[in-house]
């Protein structure tokens, strides 16, 4: 795994995209030569990222999909996040698994992910992620490969990552904003 640091950055072009996304790709074909590669999707976050990936790889490659759900639920005084996916269970027992998302930052989503595809009993179960946010980890997770690693505060918006208004998904490269109130859902948005 290379470590690609992009603490400052508040932007990421195109071109620099691809050449990392390509290098992550060699990357993971020479841990997979000669092997299926079963390539799990996050569908709302890293659909974009996973094919431009995917078509980096030579291997063989078989995709899934899937769609997370998160939901704040109060019980009392106290208050827990849940996490659903919604799809079938892949057959991968014996597998190579590679979970690609775009942004790891709490890890709480992925872990929950990476523990419920490890029930099928894969033969290896990796992670691939675009953005790596490791400041707020909320557990042990560490990703195998990563294309950046960046600050926590930014919103990135671009390349399949959409701002507070669900735009920008289509745009080429990303773009970092800092979390503001307006993110967050609180107060008034400031022009």
């Amino acid at each position: 795994m290379t470590n690609l640091s992009a603490k400052g950055a508040s932007s990421y072009s195109e071109a620099r995209i691809a050449a990392r996304v390509a290098a992550m790709g060699k990357e993971i074909s020479r841990a997979y030569r000669g092997r299926r590669l079963d390539v799990v999707v996050t569908m709302d976050r890293g659909f974009v990222f996973a094919a431009d990936l995917i078509r980096n790889i030579n291997a063989s490659v078989v995709c899934h999909f899937v769609r997370e759900q998160v939901s704040d639920v109060k019980q009392g005084p106290h208050a827990r996040r849940e996490v659903f996916f919604t799809s079938s269970r892949p057959e991968l027992r014996g597998r190579d698994v590679l979970l690609v998302d775009a942004v790891l930052e709490s890890g709480v989503t992925q872990e929950f992910l990476l523990r419920r595809l490890a029930e099928s009993q894969p033969r290896s179960l990796r992670l691939a992620v675009l953005l790596d946010k490791p400041v707020h980890r909320h557990v042990a997770l560490e990703p195998d490969y990563f294309g950046f690693q960046t600050a926590s505060n930014p919103v990135w918006v671009g390349y399949g990552l959409a701002d507070s208004a669900g735009t920008g998904r289509n745009l080429r490269g990303l773009s970092a904003s800092r979390k503001s109130a307006s993110n967050s859902g609180k107060g008034k948005r400031r022009n």
